[in-house]
Formats: structure tokens, sequence, C-alpha cells
């Protein structure tokens, strides 16, 4: 029967003799025709206009589920970007074929908003109701939520109208599913409830393999969109299924792909309890694969580590004590000793901001082990504030805040650094009183203050010594700027 037909009979207008054929066998037949790749508009708009028509019993019943989940899988994968048979950034011709996937994309997507519309109405039905729409769609709903997170943010294979329809097809999703938000869709209600997301990662699981994570670009980037949807407490029964990948992406050559890992890995560590990461050395192995990322020498990928590292090292630290390994051993003090390393020879200032900004908080991990690493950090801190990096000054700001710190930690260890750490500061006081370059005086003030503060800690950890050595200068300094940060510190109790 040809479609006008069908669709007159699916309407009840034409003859009562002309009986549609069963639903599978015309589901199938529109898939193969898909499948066998040119004229697939002309195959979606009929298909559209089938769903539309259709009613309820006819598209629902008999073997139909499962013809129907052979169909959108087929329809998602017909809207996927094309395959790569080889690791490029960019091939010859890509932009007009992901052109040509952003259209087919909108397509489908209408598609499957039919479909679910479809679905909804039929939950209302007595004759069909719940008992037949439920596996249906637990069939649909993981094709379809990948096909949707495939498009529904900007990517080089998207346009407008497929992200549009990619968001329309997400919220009405999430109502066929009777949830809340895409977070409940996939994790779901309560921690009791299972949600899709099991469903979803077995979709995604042939893609993200070692040999074949690369050969579609929207993989992981459908994988890492997903993640952060599931957390606490849901995520720790998927560990097994999100830790590999996301060890696998961070481990590529590539600084995006990298970064994409880690950012996947940090989710990991922050929503699965600490004894999952432990058991079988998850956590030292997700260690070594952070650690290797320090010899980079790209400031965003550093940076995504450092933060990444500083909420693993807990975790790490926890689990040496409860095998009672020495702290010397402490691989907080291992990466520690490897950022002060790089961070004392850096040169370019992107890197050195992003050290800076990191070490307070290594400091505040370590506490008066800090002491430990005074030396070094004692040239870091002096070799930084001789430094301005730029109108935001942030690396100064990073390590003013670095010097606090370790005052506060390592007070006992200070008098002795006294006179260098005091001849920094007011050289550094100086020169950004001086300054008549683009520095902002919000900026100026900042690092004024940071540094009137480690005076003011210095001075009290050393018992008075600071307030008698700046007598004299306090004396003899005219400029009133940093007469007034002198007069903060002489007169502090």
């Amino acid at each position: 029967m040809e479609l006008s037909g069908l669709v007159r009979a699916l309407r009840l207008e034409g003859p009562r003799d002309e009986q549609p054929p069963p639903a599978e066998q015309v589901l199938l037949q529109l898939g193969l025709l898909l499948s066998q790749g040119p004229g697939g508009a002309g195959v979606l708009r009929d298909l559209a206009v089938l769903i539309e028509a259709a009613d309820g019993q006819w598209l629902f019943g008999g073997r139909s589920p499962v013809a129907l989940g052979e169909l959108v899988a087929t329809l998602s994968g017909h809207a996927a970007p094309p395959k790569r048979e080889q690791d490029a950034a960019d091939l010859p011709g890509e932009d007009n074929a992901y052109a040509a996937t952003a259209e087919r994309a909108a397509d489908v997507g209408a598609v499957f908003l039919r479909l679910l519309e479809k679905l909804e109405a039929a939950k209302a039905q007595e004759s069909l109701g719940v008992p037949v729409v439920g596996p249906i769609l637990g069939r649909v709903m993981g094709p379809i939520y990948v096909f949707a997170a495939t498009h529904v943010v900007e990517r080089p294979w998207t346009n407008a109208r497929s992200q549009s329809v990619a968001q329309e097809l997400l919220a009405s999703l999430v109502r066929a599913a009777d949830c809340g938000s895409v977070a409940e869709f996939l994790r779901g209600k309560d921690e009791d409830e299972e949600g899709r997301f099991a469903a979803v990662m077995g979709i995604l699981k042939q893609e993200l393999t070692k040999d074949t994570w690369k050969r579609n670009p929207a993989t992981k980037f459908v994988f890492s969109w997903t993640l952060p949807h599931v957390t606490r407490p849901w995520l720790g029964r998927y560990l097994e299924r999100v830790l590999p990948p996301s060890l696998l992406i961070s481990d590529d050559y590539r600084e995006d792909n990298k970064i994409l890992g880690v950012h996947c890995l940090h989710h990991i560590i922050l929503n699965v309890p600490a004894a999952d990461l432990c058991q079988f050395n998850r956590a030292q192995v997700v260690y070594h694969a952070l650690y290797n990322h320090l010899y980079s020498r790209e400031a965003p990928l550093i940076q995504a580590v450092l933060l990444c590292l500083l909420d693993l090292l807990p975790i790490l630290e926890r689990a040496r004590r409860q095998q009672k390994l020495p702290r010397p051993t402490a691989a907080c003090d291992e990466v520690l000793q490897l950022v002060l390393t790089h961070t004392e020879a850096e040169h370019r200032l992107a890197l050195r901001r992003v050290y800076a900004k990191a070490l307070p908080a290594f400091v505040q991990r370590l506490g008066i082990l800090i002491a430990r690493h005074l030396k070094r950090l004692e040239r870091v801190i002096l070799g930084y504030l001789e430094v301005c990096d730029g109108p935001e000054e942030e690396a100064r700001l990073g390590i003013l805040e670095t010097l606090q710190s370790t005052i506060e930690h390592a007070w006992p260890r200070m008098p002795c650094r006294l006179p260098v750490l005091l001849k920094a500061l007011l050289r550094m006081m100086w020169d950004v009183h001086t300054d008549r370059g683009s520095t902002p005086e919000p900026v100026k003030a900042a690092l004024l203050q940071g540094a009137t503060q480690c005076l003011i800690l210095l001075d009290r950890c050393s018992e008075g010594q600071v307030k008698v050595l700046l007598e004299g200068v306090y004396s003899s300094c005219e400029e009133n700027r940093v007469r007034e940060c002198l007069r903060q510190v002489q007169e502090n109790a």
C-alpha cells in the first residue's frame, strides 16, 4: 500500500475494505529505506505524516515496540555526524558534511517529537495506557536521549534549528518519563530508583573503547555533557562504566581532549564515595594519570589538573593513613615539589598565574608540614613579588595570599626569613605605588593591602621586630599611600 493510501486508511477516510498492513511491517520498511542513504529527507517527511495520522492501537500494538525500537535506533544513526576513518582535527569536506548532518538532525528530531506526542496521548487511552506505552518508552528513550544530547548544544554538526529541536525533544522526553529535569531522568527520582543513565551508557559503551571513541566525534561530547547530570549518591553505582572512558579521553595527545577527560575525572572524584575510589587502587590510577599532566606547558590543562588533584589528595591521604604508610610518602608533598619546581623556572605569564593561584590551597592542605618546602617556596615568593604580570596582577595577588597562608601555618620558621621577606615586600609596595602603567587602582589597592597584611603577620610572629625595622622607613617616607600602609603595621597590636 502506498503512503497516501495508508494515511487514508489510518484516518478512516478510504474504503472500509482498505485495511492498513501491520505497523511493524511499515516501520521496518521505512527503516530499511532510511538505511539505504539517498532520499532520506523524503522518507522522514513521510514518516512524520504517518505517525501523526496513525491510531495508537495500530502504531503501538502487536510487535511494533520492537520495530519502533529498531526504527528509532536507525533514525538516530541517520542523523549522527559522519564517522572518521582517521584521527584528524579537520578532514576535507567536513564542513559540508556537518551542515547536512544538522539538517537531517532537525528532520529526525521532528519525527521523534511526533512519536513522543503519540506516546503521551496513548497513556491516557484505556485500551493502551501505561502497560503498553511503558515497554515502548523503555526501548526508545535511550536512543532518543543520545540523539538529543548530540545536538542540544552548539557543535560543528549543529545549527540553530537542530539545537532548538533537540532542546524541545529533551523537554518532551523528560515529560514522557514523568520527571522534572534531565538529571532526574538520568539518575532517577530517589536513591533507590534507577534512572536511564545505565541505558544511555549501554548505548555509548561500544563507542567509548580505545579503538572507536575517536571515530564518532560526538561521542565524547555526549558522555561529558551527560556525566555532570548524575551526582552523588547515584554516580557511585556506575563507577565501573564512567571511570575507564574518562581516563581514556584524558590520556589523549590533544589538549582539548585531555581537559575534557580531566573535567570528567574531577566530577567523578567529587561525586563518588572515597571508599569506592580507593577500592582496587582506582584513586592511585587516577592520581598517576593526573600527575603526568603536570609536565604539560598548557595553562588551561594545568589549571584543570591542579583543581582536580586538590580534591583527590585528601582521598589518597585517608587511604595512606588506613594502610599506615609513613607520612613522607604523601602525595601532596610529591605534587607540591613538582609544582614548585615548575613554578620557580616558569616565565610564561599564563602559567605563572595558574601556579600562583593554586599555591595557597596546597599550603592550606599541608598546614605546618609546608615547612618541608620552605626553601624552594621562599625563592618562588621572592621571584614572583618582583615581576608585574599585567593589569590584573593575578600572579602577585596569588603569591601574597600564599605568603600570608605560609606565615600563618609555619610562623616559627618566619623570623629567620624576616630580612629578605621584608625587603621584598617593601620593594613591591614601592613598585606598585610608582607604577604608571595600566594597572587599575582597585588592583593596586589590593596589592598594597595584601603586602600590609603580610607585614602585620610577620610582625606578630617575630614579636614586634617588623615595627622596629620600619620605624626609620616610616619617618622618612613622604609618599602618603605607602606611609598609610606602614602606619597600619605600626598601629597594629
